[in-house]
Formats: C-alpha cells, sequence, structure tokens
C-alpha cells in the first residue's frame, strides 16, 4: 500500500493545523501531493541537502516535471475547479525556478513528516496481522519476537529429547543386566536398537544445542540492530525537538517510541532468561545482552516538555521529564529526579559527576508519577527557579548573553528482573540565564542561532561562527512563520531586501546566497546608522506583526521588507493614493505607509508615513487607521482599500450619550510638508467637541498618549511615576549590583 493511500485514511482524523503544516498551501498543497502521488513516491528525495549546490541540477529537473505533470493533469481534469486550481499552483511554483533545491529539500520533509504522524497514529497490531504493513521498525521488532519464540520452542525441544534420552537411558541400563546373566547375545537383541535409538537422540540434542546458540546469538545480533535504530529515533525526535525552536514542525508524540523500548526491553529480558535456564556460560553473549539493556535503561529518558531557553534568574519555571520504561519500574521506593545546573565544559562530560555547583536552584527535585490513562511515567518540575548563577570568565566582547547552560536531570531507578539499580541522567536543550528582562532579545539571539545552526551529534554546546545566507534565510522564514502562526512566508522581494540589511549593500543584482553570514552581523555589531543590530529589529517586526498584523500579513496586505530603492520602482508608475504597508527600517517594531502622492509642480512623489508602533495599534488599529487617511486610496497594484480593509474597520461609536458621557471617538490625521524631505508625521485626534465633557486630567493623559508632544501640555503631574529606561546596556554585571544590594 502506498504511503499517500495510508495518509488518506489517516487525513480525515487530523486537525486542519496539522494537514496546513505537512502541505503549506502557498509552498506545496495537498492538491500536488494527491494528483501527483504515485510519481512523487517514485522519486529520490531523500538525499536533497540544501548545502550541495552540485544537486541544483537533478532538483530543477524534478521541479520542471512536476510543473509540467501539474499542468497536463489540469488539462485532463473535467472539474473546472480542480483544473483552474492546478494551473494557478504550476503558476505558483516557478517561484522555485531560482531555489530549485529547496523545492526538493521541501518535498523530502513532507514526506519524512508524513512517515513520523503515519508513525505516531499506527495502532500497535498483533504479531502475525499483516506484518507487511506495519513501520519498518515494528516489521524488525515482530521478527525479532518471532526469533525469540524460536528460541524458547527449541528449548522445549531439547528439553523434551533430554527427557526422553533419561528415560531410555535408564531402560538401557535395566536391560543390560539381565541380558549378560541369560547369556543372551546384545548385538542380536533388542539392546541393539535402544543402544541405536540413544545415540540418535544424543547426536539430535547436540546438533539442537548448536542450533539453538547459533539463534540465540542471531537474536542478540538483531536486538543490537533494532536497539541501534530505536536510538537513532529517539535521537531524530530529540534533534526536531530541538528544531521546533525555530519553527520546523515537530511531533512530540512518543507513545510509539515507548512501546517499542518496552518491546526491546521484554526481549531482552527474554533472551537472558533463556541463557539462564540453558544453565551453559555464554559470558560474550551476557555480555552483550547487559551492555543493552544498559544503554536502553539509561536513553529511556527524555525532556518532554523543555525548560525556557531564555530563563530569568528569580522566575518560576516548569518543565516535565518522562520515563519510557515507567511501566516497567520496580515497586517500592519512589524514584526521585534530581535537577542542576550545568554550563557548557561541564556539559562535554556528561556521564560524570559534576564538579563545582555553577548554579542555585530551587524546588528542584520531583517524583517519577505514572499516569495509567496516559500510560506515562513523569516527572514535573512546576516551580523551579535559579536563585544564583556563577558565570565563567568572559574574554573580548562576549557577553552574558551569549554564555550557554543546561538543565541536568538524574536519578537512580530499578528496573524489574534487573538485580542492581541504574543511575541515568539527561540534559536539556542549552539555556540562556539572564537577570534583566533587556537581556531577553539578546539571550533569544544565541538561541536562536544555536537551534539553526548546531550539529546534530556537535560537542556542547559548540556553534559555527558563520553560515551560509541561505542557511539564515530559511531560519529567519521558519521563525517568522512559526512566531506569527502563519502560512504566509516571506518571498524573494523580503529575502533581498533582508540580505540588502544584513550585508549593508544599498543595491545588489549577485545572487547572495552562499555569501557567509556571521554571528556579529547576525546580533553583535549593530547597523550602519542605527542604533540595534539586525535580530534586534528582525525580532521586533515580528513581534508586531505576530500580536498587530497577523491577519493582515496572512491575507498578503502587507508588503513587509522591502527597500526604498525598490519601493520606488514598484510605485513610480502608479495613480496618485496608490499605497503599500512595509515595515520600517529606521526603528524597531513599525510599520509605515508608503503612498503617491502629487508635487506642487504636478509632479509625482513618494512619501512614507511616519511608523506605526505597537503602542500606536493599541491606540487604534491599522485598519481604522488605513480609514482615517484620506490621502492614500488604492492597495498597490490597484485594490480599493475600502473593499480590501472594509472587515477590518471597527465600528462607530453612537451619537447618542451613553450613562451621561458623550461618547469619544480617535482619528488618524496626516500632516504633510511639501517642502520638507521629513516623512510625513501622524497624530490620533479626537474632536473638539467631544473634549468638553473630559476632566483636565483626561484630557492631558490623551493628548500625552496620542501626540506624544508632552512640551505642549501644561506643567501638570498628578502621579509622579519613577521611569526606568527601557534598555540597559548588556555589558553591566547585574549579578555583582544584585549581590551588592542584597549585602
Amino acid at each position: 500500500m502506498s504511503q499517500w493511500l495510508h495518509m488518506t485514511q489517516l487525513i480525515p482524523h487530523l486537525s486542519d493545523e496539522t494537514i496546513s503544516s505537512l502541505y503549506p498551501p502557498a509552498a506545496f498543497p495537498i492538491e500536488v501531493r494527491h494528483f501527483l502521488s504515485d510519481w512523487i513516491e517514485n522519486q529520490t528525495w531523500d538525499d536533497f541537502v540544501l548545502e550541495n549546490v552540485e544537486q541544483e541540477d537533478r532538483a530543477l529537473n524534478l521541479l520542471n516535471q512536476t510543473i509540467s505533470m501539474l499542468q497536463t493533469t489540469a488539462q485532463q481534469n473535467g472539474n473546472v475547479v480542480d483544473r483552474m486550481k492546478l494551473m494557478q499552483i504550476s503558476r505558483n511554483m516557478n517561484l522555485f525556478q531560482q531555489q530549485p533545491l529547496q523545492f526538493g529539500v521541501m518535498v523530502k520533509d513532507i514526506l519524512r513528516q508524513e512517515r513520523v504522524v503515519l508513525s505516531a497514529h499506527t495502532p500497535i497490531p498483533n504479531y502475525q496481522v499483516y506484518p507487511s504493513e506495519k513501520p519498518p521498525i515494528m516489521q524488525d521488532v515482530d521478527h525479532l519476537v518471532l526469533k525469540v519464540l524460536e528460541v524458547h520452542d527449541l528449548r522445549q525441544k531439547i528439553h523434551q529429547l533430554q527427557e526422553e534420552l533419561n528415560w531410555e537411558r535408564q531402560n538401557f541400563e535395566g536391560m543390560q543386566g539381565p541380558m549378560q546373566q541369560n547369556g543372551l547375545d546384545p548385538a542380536k537383541s533388542e539392546i541393539q536398537k535402544l543402544q541405536n535409538h540413544i545415540q540418535t537422540l544424543e547426536y539430535n540434542m547436540k546438533a539442537m544445542a548448536t542450533t539453538r546458540f547459533q539463534l540465540l546469538k542471531d537474536c542478540v545480533d538483531y536486538l543490537d540492530q533494532c536497539q541501534s535504530r530505536l536510538m537513532s529515533k529517539l535521537k531524530s525526535w530529540r534533534w526536531e525537538q530541538h528544531k521546533a525552536t525555530i519553527g520546523h514542525p515537530f511531533d512530540d508524540n512518543l507513545t510509539h517510541l515507548q512501546t517499542w523500548c518496552e518491546q526491546l526491553l521484554g526481549v531482552n529480558g527474554k533472551l537472558r532468561q533463556e541463557l539462564m535456564i540453558i544453565g551453559e556460560p555464554m559470558p560474550e553473549l551476557q555480555e552483550r545482552l547487559g551492555k543493552l539493556l544498559q544503554s536502553l535503561i539509561q536513553s529511556s529518558l527524555v525532556v518532554d516538555k523543555q525548560p525556557p531557553q531564555v530563563i530569568k534568574t528569580q522566575s518560576k519555571f516548569s518543565t516535565t521529564v518522562r520515563y519510557l520504561l515507567g511501566e516497567k519500574l520496580a515497586p517500592g521506593k519512589p524514584v526521585v529526579l534530581k535537577a542542576q545546573i550545568i554550563n557548557e565544559i561541564q556539559a562535554r562530560s556528561l556521564g560524570s559527576v559534576p564538579g563545582d555547583n555553577v548554579g542555585e536552584l530551587i524546588n528542584n527535585t520531583a517524583i517519577l508519577e505514572h499516569n495509567t490513562v496516559s500510560k506515562s511515567t513523569c516527572a514535573t518540575f512546576r516551580n523551579m527557579s535559579i536563585k544564583k548563577i556563577k558565570r565563567a570568565d568572559r574574554k573580548g566582547s562576549e557577553s552574558v548573553t551569549e554564555e550557554k547552560f543546561a538543565i541536568l536531570f538524574s536519578t537512580e531507578i530499578s528496573i524489574t528482573g534487573c538485580e542492581s539499580p541504574y543511575g541515568i541522567q539527561m540534559i536539556s536543550l542549552p539555556v540562556v540565564v539572564i537577570v534583566h528582562g533587556s537581556q531577553d532579545n539578546n539571550a533569544l539571539a544565541t538561541i536562536i542561532w544555536d537551534c539553526a545552526f548546531s550539529e546534530p551529534d556537535r560537542v556542547p554546546f559548540v556553534v559555527p561562527e558563520r553560515v551560509p545566507w541561505r542557511l539564515m534565510y530559511n531560519t529567519l522564514n521558519s521563525k517568522f512563520t512559526s512566531e506569527v502562526q502563519t502560512q504566509h512566508n516571506l518571498d524573494t522581494y523580503n529575502q533581498h531586501f533582508l540580505a540588502q540589511k544584513i550585508f549593508d549593500k544599498s543595491d545588489f543584482a549577485d545572487d547572495l546566497s552562499n555569501m557567509m553570514v556571521s554571528w556579529a552581523q547576525f546580533n553583535k555589531e549593530v547597523l550602519p546608522g542605527r542604533p540595534f543590530t539586525f535580530w534586534q529589529w528582525f525580532e521586533g517586526v515580528m513581534e508586531l506583526t505576530k500580536k498587530h498584523l497577523k491577519t493582515y500579513w496572512s491575507e498578503g496586505l502587507i508588503f513587509g521588507f522591502i527597500g526604498k530603492q525598490h519601493l520606488h520602482l514598484i510605485l513610480k508608475d502608479r495613480p496618485n493614493g496608490t499605497f503599500l504597508l512595509r515595515f520600517s527600517d529606521s526603528e524597531i517594531g513599525g510599520i509605515t505607509i508608503a503612498y503617491v502622492s502629487a508635487t506642487e509642480n504636478g509632479g509625482q512623489k513618494i512619501q512614507n508615513i511616519q511608523p506605526f508602533t505597537k503602542r500606536d495599534l493599541e491606540i487604534r488599529s491599522l485598519g481604522d487607521r488605513i480609514r482615517d487617511i484620506s490621502h492614500i486610496t488604492y492597495l498597490y497594484p490597484d485594490f480599493p482599500k475600502h473593499e480590501v480593509f472594509k472587515k477590518f474597520y471597527s465600528a462607530e461609536p453612537q451619537p447618542s450619550p451613553v450613562g451621561g458621557y458623550i461618547p469619544v471617538s480617535l482619528q488618524t490625521r496626516v500632516g504633510t510638508d511639501t517642502g520638507s524631505a521629513t516623512p510625513p508625521t501622524v497624530m490620533t485626534t479626537i474632536p473638539v467637541h467631544q473634549l468638553q465633557s473630559f476632566s483636565q486630567q483626561e484630557s492631558i493623559s490623551q493628548d500625552i498618549m496620542d501626540t506624544g508632544s508632552p512640551s505642549e501640555v501644561p506643567d501638570f503631574n498628578p502621579n509622579p511615576t519613577v521611569v526606568f529606561p527601557e534598555e540597559i546596556p548588556e555589558d553591566i554585571d547585574f549579578d555583582s549590583i544584585l549581590q551588592t544590594l542584597n549585602t
């Protein structure tokens, strides 16, 4: 049965979010997978890697075949709706012509994610039922279980032969005496037949014993192979959990992995039991089974719910650790897990007891508890907190927000059927410890870089200093879409502008995919002429979009990342009033409106309205601000703004007084100075006649909030407050300050 046929049976039971995640509507809609299912599964996608430029020709060939087959399928389809949809999809796929490898890797990931979903939702059937339709690892486990049953059956046959042999020997000894006394010739009597039968039994027993030894060895070999595959699956699960930080799809279901762990533990136990029953010393097999058992028991501890990867001292956080062999724990004393924080050097020597205590954790113990409903055994640390942290000596320009730690979980457990207890431990993903909220943004940059560019089997927590731009861009796109929770990806125009910004190139025509981006360019060096880094600026845009612009972005109403030179190029021939929405290039977390307006001499110019920030959009939504501004009429290229943004308009306040108060409405007004190069400024105003019912304090507060011009307000401060700076220099040693204050 094809993989797609399995998926069609499962898709009705999946959520819309899961389906959209599997088949991104903007890049690879589910229709492509459906209409080209057999052809797609017959091609080779698994070896595509973004870094391997030698694969571009093959990827381009597959892309062109996909587009051609979609067009052919569309022409042959009698359903008009399907035909139009497929033709539109084939046109959209031309966007991959410049990046065919991205297309190849995308299809590879889709097929891989399908297999993950199928594995997670495939029930574990009885061993003899349709083994060919099970996931590969389950077929392996089934085969292994059958092998163990063969060993068991063979042992029983040998036991029966031994009993028969013992009986015949007894008969032989009983017959031999009387025959000798009566002078009968043993060779011509029944005793010869009995003796031959005994010899045959002895020969068969030796042959079976040899077969049993070989079968046992085969079972241990096969168990080793199955367990290696399981360890690889567990490693892949942890790796995908790591990548989920930057928006990669991740199925966190551990049920199927737990089942495999339990089955392999059961097989190991049966094989050790067979060796004990045999009674013959087989040290090599016993040693191998012991090592496999220890590896399985120690590898079954998983950080199910990771702690936050940026942790502020004195703040509560939670994490959950799961033990996949929980149902096999020996009854009696409860298992207590201990958590402690370790630094990078200690993480590299995992397995040994950490030396110096680099941090103090509060509420750092939890008991493994079994849930009979979910059949999971977990320890949840609900109110853990880092009281203090000991940092390493920093060199040069290193910052505290670049230092990585981890949470180490450890305990000692006893498994039913095992004589000795086992010490087990597992570390969390890297975390950055901060002491002030102003460090959060830079700490997150460290985590993003680590999750995006680390290697699976790295030395903790080594990451490259430079990466190709294409990898950086893919990371930015993945993080942006996952954080905003949208299917609308960054397009080629956005990519072009982001490259301009991070490389400080005003304009370029070359392909920068392989140009190297350094950690310093990402979040250490400020952008030219700006007081912030690239990541600080990008993260500000992401936050603004997530909180205030998600629907606008998802529906393609925001052009987004675009430079002013490109902006003038696409707007120069448009009618007056044509506008588009772009993210501010000059400040963090701002969106501005660029529009075509008339000059005094009858010409045209491009105006950029003062950016709207999170604070502005909390006061009045973007849709209402667009409605307020009469200068703008058509969203680029030619969509009437009232048709496009109508659903975003708020209802106007009722004219009749409510509760004795006159209703108030806010309105956005653009002030332009045709003789100045300064961008048009924005002011949120309230009609004068409606201000009459306001108290003096309300008028002044509203005026300050809306205009941002406290200098124009009378000297009145009914509620004096202490104002702390929003940005605190990163090189301040907060640990020393806090220690001094405590003293």
